[in-house]
């Protein structure tokens, strides 16, 4: 289906750069007319002080995960001696950032006699239009159709005829007899009877007529043409973990959670200040410049949200067979990691 023609839109103060079908990209946000607050200074640090597990949770933890592998033995949970447990604590920061965004396209639907007011008033701009936003943090949509943009133009697919060529038959209302081929005749020379002998029947699509009703205005002849407000209310996300060096593997830590150490949400963060792991005081800095960047152009910055959670990580050493293995036990969850199991065999007996 072809997009209606640029000369069928009128100019609208404010919206010149609206195109049909979307594309004209996010509008900038107007500049506050109040300034805006001054984020709080970030609270006083809390106790760093971290409890390390038990030998009796690190052993619980590897025999949950060594049965749930069909081909690991449980000899080396049963027999294995733990001969050294190590604590590796790592930090997660978050920084999350809700925003609205909003963008314009010119729409169109059949006129049936919806109000016509383009002109009335002067049309109020991207950013006055009143929108309900969802509660912090939850994505969502709203379409709104811009108050004084509404005119009637006649279909531009039909040019106000209502009715368009049938394509199936290109205009001309039958089509070559799909019994006798066109040629008017049954194999044994008989006249044939599906269409008396004139070798074309009646096109089913259009019965007949040539023409059938028109798709972008529903046979009404008249388009009501008014601009839609697009509002989209979305979160941005970005997380650094800081390195430790217990050797597991850092994609493993995306899939525990931590122990949340200190949360701060408001209108806009400051970073964070003081934090003993200077890579995530720098994470942090780095993050709230970059959204600001980023995401105060093309959008009103409504809240932001920054978290530390602690995620433990535990080292055990064990003895099993005279040998010494690892494995680690990490996160809120307790997961484990032995990459190196020493006992792995389809045909173990359990």
């Amino acid at each position: 289906m072809h997009g209606p023609p640029a000369n069928m839109f009128d100019t609208v103060p404010g919206y010149e750069g609206t195109v049909a079908g979307g594309g004209g990209g996010y509008l900038p946000p107007p500049m506050p007319s109040v300034p805006m607050p001054v984020p709080e200074q970030a609270p006083s640090p809390p106790d760093w002080h971290i409890p390390s597990i038990s030998e009796d949770r690190a052993r619980q933890a590897f025999a949950t995960y060594v049965s749930s592998k069909c081909c690991y033995s449980s000899a080396p949970v049963r027999e294995g001696v733990i001969t050294n447990m190590e604590s590796f604590n790592t930090y997660r920061y978050r920084l999350e950032t809700f925003m609205e965004s909003r963008s314009t396209e010119w729409s169109q639907e059949p006129y049936t006699g919806q109000p016509v007011d383009a002109g009335v008033q002067p049309t109020p701009g991207p950013w006055q239009i009143a929108a309900q936003p969802p509660a912090f943090f939850q994505e969502c949509k709203q379409t709104i159709k811009v108050p004084y943009t509404s005119s009637v133009k006649n279909c531009h697919l039909c040019l106000g005829m209502g009715k368009t060529p049938c394509t199936t038959c290109a205009g001309a209302g039958n089509k070559v007899c799909r019994v006798c081929n066109g040629s008017g005749y049954r194999q044994s020379d008989d006249r044939c009877t599906h269409c008396n002998g004139r070798g074309r029947e009646n096109c089913s699509s259009c019965s007949g007529s040539g023409s059938c009703q028109c798709d972008t205005c529903h046979g009404k002849r008249q388009l009501l043409v008014f601009i839609n407000l697009n509002v989209k209310w979305s979160t941005e996300k970005d997380e650094f973990v800081a390195q430790d060096s217990s050797g597991l593997r850092g994609q493993k830590l995306e899939e525990v959670s931590g122990k949340e150490l200190f949360k701060d949400a408001q209108n806009m963060v400051y970073p964070v200040r003081g934090f003993p792991d200077v890579s995530v005081a720098q994470a942090s800095e780095r993050f709230v410049r970059d959204h600001q960047v980023k995401y105060a152009q093309k959008s009103r910055m409504l809240q932001q949200r920054q978290t530390i959670e602690l995620i433990a990580i535990t080292k055990v050493n064990y003895m099993w067979k005279g040998k010494p293995n690892v494995y680690y036990v990490y996160g809120n969850e307790f997961k484990v990691n032995a990459d190196y199991y020493p006992a792995t065999c389809c045909c173990s007996v359990m």
